[in-house]
């Protein structure tokens, strides 16, 4: 696959090491100090990923999230440095699909990028859909674990970032259960997350989002107030 990557960082060393990697890896790679360039760049090139710091000089990351996200799909990658809990908070409610602290392993940060680009590039090319054995299916969805999408009945295909498939393979596994904010936080922790009870009440508002649950009045991720969660899916009918 030939992946179109933009980093934007102010720090040159922190940028050109970024560069040389990615091109070791054969991605095509574009990079800028500021997000007034970058925004120039994903107007003239097809950008399937960005790796974006959030402190930049002028606009910040989270601006241009925000704005990338609301005329486009292109893959977000946040970088942020380890203390920053709001700030990640403030990323996924822009838009943002993932994010690493710094300092940063080079090889799960590459792993992130091709997760999340073969996930972008499926969804922006309305591919066939090859699901694999790995098929959940619930409501007028079918949920293929195993490339992290959800399938509509017009087998259109929505990605999931790394917190919502996480959090919905939590809801699945338990569903008609009522799962607290803190069992929900045991389900989505790993080494780069750091997630938060604010962290949760995101990702459910992202997933109703894409799941067309409306939030007002949703009916397959219900708030249990004062406790957390519960996902009521309608049964899948037999044939």
């Amino acid at each position: 696959m030939d992946i179109s990557i933009l980093i934007v960082e102010d720090d040159d060393i922190t940028r050109d090491c970024l560069v040389e990697y990615f091109k070791t890896e054969q991605y095509r790679v574009y990079s800028t100090e500021c997000a007034e360039q970058a925004e120039k760049i994903l107007q003239d090139e097809r950008i399937d990923l960005v790796l974006l710091d959030i402190r930049l000089p002028g606009k910040d990351g989270l601006t241009l999230t925000r704005e990338i996200r609301a005329n486009a799909e292109t893959g977000i990658i946040l970088v942020t440095s380890r203390q920053d809990e709001i700030e990640r908070i403030i990323g996924l409610e822009c838009g943002a699909d993932e994010y690493v602290s710094k300092p940063f392993n080079p090889r799960e940060l590459l792993a992130r990028a091709k997760n999340l680009a073969r996930r972008v590039r499926a969804a922006a090319n309305n591919q066939p859909v090859a699901t694999t054995g790995n098929v959940r299916q619930f409501d007028d969805w079918r949920f293929d674990l195993d490339r992290r999408v959800l399938i509509d009945g017009d087998d259109q295909q929505t990605p999931l970032t790394h917190g919502e498939y996480q959090l919905l393979c939590a809801f699945i596994r338990h569903s008609g259960q009522t799962l607290s904010r803190d069992q929900l936080l045991d389900q989505i922790k790993n080494r780069e997350w750091a997630p938060n009870d604010r962290t949760v009440d995101v990702l459910v508002g992202r997933l109703r989002r894409k799941l067309g649950d409306n939030p007002a009045h949703p009916k397959t991720i219900l708030t249990v107030h004062g406790t957390g969660y519960v996902f009521t899916p309608r049964p899948v009918p037999c044939h």
